[in-house]
């Protein structure tokens, strides 16, 4: 009989921490003085112990759970915190709007990162059809840190961030400072580093208990509200079509979350176990697809992405079983957006499709279409992202579920 090499079990080492700065921001040769390099320290490390505490992957996690709990009252209560951060910040958007249409601008940036980084893109095509110059969602790092060069005195650089305190967003904030670009922040967080360190502030009247969704849809607006307060003044075709649309918008939300929830509860059911989950859009409603694919992994264990909708179709993209979500309002995108349904059926998939009234082009192709009220597609975003986060919330109850029938059944 062989004798087995048996170690003793050893006291896990503590990980070990680097000693190379969080950022090239910090030490000799930055372009930050003392006191900026000190407010880049500080938000790194408050930021790295937010995500330290981001609860587990365990079915019946419990602090997963409250948080996703938490999510729904806030995520149909969207509309009335849009009403009221439009109210709260209608001055400070009347100054800044006459701000903006004074300047000369050759550029915009909207940074951020996450949901932010998603409500730059959704925004992008009503920002550049108002205020006619090139606007760009960047990712906050790569503003800092290789785009900096291309941000002059003549540039809006509008900083997105719910807390105030993400790092990355704060050193793009102050790397436009130094090159006199015209900084905005939009917080929920009034007294955070990002609206000190910025010139202007927009206020988002947004509550965060659950995973982020009033502080996404409330951004959307308050970018939709600034560019068509400078069209409006610059007098650009259809700025104020635009204003009497945005002010139905709260109302048509609603109408959504009521109309859509019983349909996705029903999906959600069918669909909690597929472990992946995709989705996909165009132009403004890559936004969405973005927003919808985080909301799954922050409410789920799972995995979620978003592709592009051209992108589909230039890899595998998606696995024989594995649902796809299409946001796919009236717009250009739709003949595309209906090939793509059309692949992920051939390739064994599940297609739910998000659409508007008007467009029977899924019809026959998606296992199921949603059908929302047509608006522009420059401010659909704020109706398509409904359903894209009701999906992850939706999943997880049904996953929770799930799990607790296991539990009690010890299968």
């Amino acid at each position: 009989m062989s004798t087995l090499d048996v170690h003793p079990t050893r006291t896990p080492e503590p990980p070990v921490t680097s000693t190379t700065p969080a950022s090239p921001f910090l030490g000799p040769g930055s372009p930050l003085d003392a006191r900026q390099q000190e407010v880049v320290q500080r938000v790194s490390d408050a930021e790295h112990a937010s995500i330290v505490a981001l609860p587990s992957d365990h079915p019946l996690d419990p602090k997963r759970r409250a948080r996703d709990e938490a999510t729904y009252p806030e995520l149909v209560a969207q509309p009335d915190r849009i009403r009221e951060t439009l109210a709260v910040n209608d001055a400070a958007l009347d100054e800044l709007a006459d701000l903006v249409a004074a300047t000369d601008l050759d550029r915009v940036f909207v940074t951020g990162a996450g949901d932010s980084l998603a409500v730059a893109i959704a925004a992008r095509q009503v920002l550049e059809s108002m205020l006619g110059v090139p606007c760009e969602p960047v990712q906050s790092l790569d503003l800092a840190y290789y785009l900096a060069p291309l941000v002059t005195g003549r540039s809006l650089v509008v900083a997105l961030s719910s807390s105030g305190e993400t790092t990355r967003t704060v050193e793009a904030a102050l790397v436009a400072q130094h090159a006199g670009a015209l900084t905005v922040a939009i917080t929920n967080t009034p007294g955070s580093t990002l609206a000190r360190e910025s010139e202007r502030t927009l206020v988002l009247r947004a509550t965060r208990v659950g995973w982020p969704t009033q502080s996404s849809t409330t951004a959307l607006a308050l970018l939709v509200d600034l560019a068509v307060r400078v069209g409006q003044r610059t007098g650009r075709p259809g700025a104020h079509d635009l204003a009497a649309e945005l002010s139905r918008l709260p109302g048509l939300m609603e109408q959504v979350i009521r109309d859509v929830e019983a349909p996705l509860a029903v999906i959600a059911e069918r669909e909690q176990g597929s472990g992946t989950f995709l989705f996909s859009g165009a132009g403004p409603t890559w936004g969405p697809a973005v927003i919808g694919a985080a909301k799954v992994k922050e409410c789920t264990p799972d995995h979620a992405e978003a592709v592009q909708v051209e992108e589909f179709h230039h890899y595998n993209s998606l696995k024989a079983g594995e649902p796809l979500w299409v946001l796919a309002p009236a717009g250009p995108s739709v003949p595309r957006a209906v090939h793509t349904a059309s692949e992920a059926k051939r390739f064994g998939g599940r297609v739910y499709a998000v659409t508007t009234e008007g467009v029977d082009a899924f019809d026959g192709v998606a296992d199921e279409v949603i059908v929302l009220p047509r608006v522009s597609e420059a401010l659909s975003p704020l109706l398509t992202v409904l359903p894209a986060q009701l999906t992850g919330y939706l999943l997880a109850m049904a996953q929770f579920r799930t799990a607790e029938a296991r539990e009690t059944t010890g299968g």
